[in-house]
């Protein structure tokens, strides 16, 4: 029996620590935690303190969005109703679905294409002329 899905953090006897979507189930005589779309989060710092937070996929060699992980593997699980933290991670799910959907080009209307001695070059004669 599969049991509502709900908005996790979990901490993994690995030291990981991710985000996701979680639905519990049991199967023989052991309880699994399906995880949908797990994420990492990690606070980005300046020098005033914490200016944002970096969303990347838990598992970044797979294009797989469902796992299933073993409760005995989990340290702690956290249920969590943030709505900042549910709300990022939703967005970052349907962007990422996106990407899939839309692999964009590069090209000349993003901005300037160069390379790296075409960018020292302008950088040199910025520095000079001051």
């Amino acid at each position: 029996m599969i049991e509502d899905d709900f908005y996790a953090t979990l901490k993994l006897k690995t030291g990981e620590e991710i985000f996701a979507k979680v639905a519990a189930t049991e199967e023989e005589d052991r309880t699994l935690l399906l995880v949908s779309n797990p994420v990492v989060v990690n606070e980005i710092k300046s020098r005033i303190g914490i200016v944002g937070y970096k969303v990347e996929p838990w598992l970044k060699t797979t294009t797989e969005d469902m796992f299933v992980i073993n409760i005995a593997d989990i340290l702690t699980m956290s249920e969590s109703s943030d709505i900042e933290m549910i709300m990022m991670y939703q967005d970052y799910v349907r962007s990422s679905q996106n990407e899939d959907d839309n692999n964009t080009q590069i090209n000349r209307r993003m901005g300037r294409i160069g390379n790296v001695n075409d960018a020292k070059e302008i950088l040199e004669k910025i520095f000079k002329k001051n």
